[in-house]
C-alpha cells in the first residue's frame, strides 16, 4: 500500500495531493468526475483544495483501483457497497507503518558493530 506523507493541514492543493499519491494532477481531477465521493472545494479562481476526508476517499480509491486493479465502474459499486472498506484501507494504512518500522528496527540492529 502506498504510504502518504502529508503535513496536518485543512486542505491540500491538488499537486500536493498528487505528489503524495506519486500520480498525475489529471489523474486526480478524472477520478474526481468518475467517483462522486470525491467533492473537493474549489476557491473563486477555480483550484481544488482536498480536505483530510478527500484525501482518506482518495486512498480507498487508490487502494482499490491500483492496488487491487478494481476496474473504475467496479471500485465505484465497491465504494457504495462495502460499509467495512474505510477500515480495511485504515487498518492497511496501520500495518504497513508497523512494518516500516520494524524493518528500520531490522537495520539499526543489523548496521550496530559488535
Amino acid at each position: 500500500m502506498l504510504n502518504i506523507n502529508l503535513p496536518d493541514k485543512l486542505y491540500y492543493s491538488i499537486g500536493e495531493v498528487a505528489q503524495a499519491f506519486n500520480v498525475n494532477p489529471s489523474l486526480i481531477r478524472y477520478w474526481e468526475k468518475q467517483f462522486p465521493i470525491l467533492q473537493p472545494k474549489r476557491n473563486k479562481k477555480g483550484n481544488r483544495y482536498f480536505t483530510p476526508e478527500d484525501i482518506k476517499n482518495l486512498k480507498m480509491i487508490y487502494y482499490l483501483v491500483k492496488e487491487k486493479e478494481y476496474t473504475l465502474d467496479g471500485a465505484r459499486i465497491a465504494l457504495t457497497t462495502n460499509a467495512k472498506l474505510s477500515e480495511t484501507v485504515s487498518m492497511i494504512d496501520r500495518l504497513n507503518f508497523v512494518r516500516a518500522e520494524l524493518i528500520k528496527l531490522k537495520e539499526s540492529l543489523v548496521d550496530k558493530p559488535q
